[in-house]
């Protein structure tokens, strides 16, 4: 059956998802009451399989970088499919020396060295072994509310009860508090409080470790944790203690990279740390599946076992990466995302004054803006609201926005458009949010 057609009895929409409850794992959970069949998409626009169409403000959480069906990624994807698919990493090949080539030179620092996968799981994988080969010590240090993907490490190192399926955890991880200033673990207040966070690293280590760690695994912006943002000093502080105890700075960039954060390529930029190791993914291919691990020389050549990733760097994830960020240089995606983003946050500022109740907080940066609904913030009940989270969700779809939700309390909106958005979709979007909020919020 075709997208356009129908059966006698049920739509195309409903059929699928009848057919989604049936086949595919009832842990694989949908948005929305009724789940969008989506059939087609164009820049920010997205159609389902009923013909309505959406303003994309989530881009497969943070992954459609450049748009929908970007016509240059998907010639540069065509014309590879035509000339070579697949070999794995047992080959060298143009596209994964270029696509190697180009991250080396707009990565911070003296990242140099990249080790190609099909996800970001795999990428946090990678970088744990590197971190332990390289110091010869085995302890990770994570935060609270972090996200790493979906394996047995991944999800240890994970630090939110919803995404663990299995009780059994890999001791070496320890979770040090998060940067959540609006729910300061410590019940303090940010900047009087000195980044505490930042400096109880250096108890976490002295009384839960073996006082020498491998590394420090951070999000400079926690994006499952609900853009999460850290204070400017917290990175600076953080590092320095993990290098005292002899561990190495992991980045995990999955979210945060290729101008995301807006004004650098990679979200570290803002807190000026150099990290030794980052992974990156999501963005990197405009919704192609691949993710890389990039290390510094010495610690890239540390890493001397046999290694090998069959699906990691393949031919046409990475011509889709290389004409990714060809388009990102050319539109200068770190700045339009800056300039976007600020407008974005301006009206999300605004739209906390308009609804000063139901919007507690308003954080993130460049194009990855995040709000947390609670019950009350004018008589300070910030106890989360996920269930204005979930209104907010439905009186946006009816009205054809699309946005992202996440945070350990489900509390928080991800808004997240493609790098390519301009400002009549920034006015657009902010005007569904608002009249999605009035009369209840």
């Amino acid at each position: 059956m075709s997208e356009t057609e129908t059966t006698t009895e049920k739509s195309l929409a409903e059929t699928v998802r009848e057919k989604h409850r049936k086949f595919l794992f009832p842990s694989v959970a949908n948005y929305y009451k009724e789940p969008i069949v989506l059939t087609e998409g164009k820049g920010l626009r997205l159609k389902d399989a009923d013909g309505t169409s959406y303003l994309d403000f989530f881009g497969g959480i943070l992954t459609v970088s450049v748009g929908h069906a970007n016509d240059k990624v998907n010639a540069a994807v065509k014309s590879q499919m035509d000339r070579l698919g697949h070999v794995s990493t047992l080959y060298p090949t143009l596209p994964i020396v270029e696509l190697a080539e180009k991250l080396a030179r707009i990565t911070p620092g003296r990242l140099e060295k990249s080790f190609f996968t099909a996800s970001g799981t795999e990428a946090d994988e990678t970088a744990v072994a590197l971190a332990q080969v390289y110091t010869g010590n085995t302890e990770i240090i994570a935060l609270r509310h972090g996200y790493s993907g979906r394996s047995m490490l991944a999800q240890s190192l994970t630090a939110h009860s919803n995404y663990r399926a299995v009780p059994t955890q890999i001791a070496a991880i320890k979770h040090a508090p998060a940067p959540y200033c609006y729910r300061c673990p410590l019940k303090l207040t940010y900047p009087s409080c000195g980044v505490a966070c930042a400096k109880d690293l250096e108890e976490l280590i002295r009384t839960t470790t073996t006082g020498r760690i491998a590394g420090f695994l951070a999000e400079p912006i926690q994006g499952v944790g609900g853009f999460v943002t850290p204070p400017k000093e917290y990175f600076e502080i953080a590092v320095a203690i993990v290098k005292k105890y002899g561990g190495i700075f992991i980045c995990d960039e999955v979210q945060t990279g290729f101008g995301r954060t807006g004004g650098h390529w990679f979200g570290i930029q803002h807190w000026g740390v150099e990290p030794d190791v980052m992974t990156m993914a999501k963005g990197i291919a405009n919704g192609l599946p691949l993710a890389a691990t990039m290390a510094t020389p010495e610690i890239a050549d540390s890493f001397r076992a046999s290694t090998i990733s069959t699906f990691g760097g393949n031919p046409i994830s990475a011509a889709a990466a290389n004409a990714t960020i060809d388009v990102m240089e050319e539109i200068d995606a770190p700045r339009n995302a800056a300039e976007m983003g600020a407008l974005l946050r301006d009206g999300l500022l605004a739209l906390q004054k308009k609804y000063p109740k139901t919007i507690g907080d308003v954080r993130g940066l460049g194009l990855m803006q995040g709000l947390e609904l609670v019950v009350d913030e004018t008589t300070g009940d910030r106890t989360p609201a996920p269930d204005k989270v979930g209104r907010l969700f439905e009186e946006c779809r009816k009205r054809g926005l699309l946005i992202g939700k996440g945070g350990l309390y489900g509390s928080a909106v991800r808004i997240a458009p493609a790098l390519t958005v301009g400002p009549s979709e920034i006015a657009e979007a902010l005007g569904i949010l608002d009249e999605s909020f009035q009369g209840w919020a």
